[in-house]
């Protein structure tokens, strides 16, 4: 039963207008629709419910900082890691070239010894 309407006698005569009831129960009390949602707008205004939707636009927005923050340091973090690395990387190749290299001198440096020694024999 609706809030507003008080029931109503079913034997009372009927407005013609309205005709009969299609399951032809005359008997029963006519009730009108229960509308939630109206009940609900009235009790918030306007306002209120522009106020709550602008606190969680806030809300959300100060936890997508928050999560692109969290998201920005971790990928600062990688990338530093990725530098050390690289760097690492490099130096360990300069220390290979500077060692073959060296290997190289001292090679030529025995061969020319060699050559010295054989020609002081002479």
């Amino acid at each position: 039963m609706s809030t507003n309407e008080a029931p109503l006698d079913p034997l009372a005569p009927k407005d013609k207008g309205e005709g009969s009831r299609v399951s032809g129960k005359e008997w029963k009390v006519k009730k009108g629709a229960f509308r939630v949602k109206t009940f609900s707008v009235k009790k918030s205004p306007f306002q209120q419910r522009e106020e709550k939707r602008l606190q969680e636009e806030q809300f959300k927005q100060r936890l997508k900082d928050l999560q692109d923050e969290k998201e920005s340091i971790k990928q600062s973090r990688i990338a530093d890691l990725k530098r050390r690395r690289e760097i690492k990387e490099e130096k360990e190749r300069h220390e290979r070239i500077a060692a073959k290299m060296s290997a190289k001198k001292a090679e030529r440096l025995r061969k020319k010894e060699k050559r010295n020694k054989l020609l002081k024999e002479r």
